[in-house]
C-alpha cells in the first residue's frame, strides 16, 4: 500500500484519484510521520461496511441470547431520561 505525505497527496490529488479509481490501489496519508487517512475503492468500503453489520448481528444475536429479563425500549429511555 503506497504511503504519502498529506503535502504530496494534495499535489497530486487527481492522480492519486486516478490510481484509485482505476486501479484499485489503497493509499495510506500520513501527516507529521503518522498515518492518519486511507484512500480506498468504494468496493473496499463496502466490504468493510458489511462486515461491521455482520459483527453488529452477531453481538445483538448473543445478546438476545443471555438469560435474564427483558426490558421494554421504552422503559430504557425512560431510565435514561431521553
Amino acid at each position: 500500500m503506497p504511503d504519502l505525505s498529506i503535502t504530496n497527496a494534495r499535489k497530486g490529488f487527481f492522480d492519486l484519484f486516478d490510481r484509485v479509481v482505476r486501479k484499485g490501489d489503497r493509499v495510506i496519508i500520513a501527516r507529521r510521520g503518522k498515518d492518519r487517512v486511507a484512500i480506498v475503492p468504494v468496493e473496499d468500503l463496502e466490504k468493510l461496511q458489511a462486515l461491521e453489520d455482520a459483527a453488529d448481528i452477531a453481538a445483538a444475536d448473543a445478546a438476545m441470547a443471555e438469560p435474564g429479563k427483558c426490558i421494554p425500549y421504552d422503559e430504557v429511555r425512560k431510565e435514561l431520561g431521553l
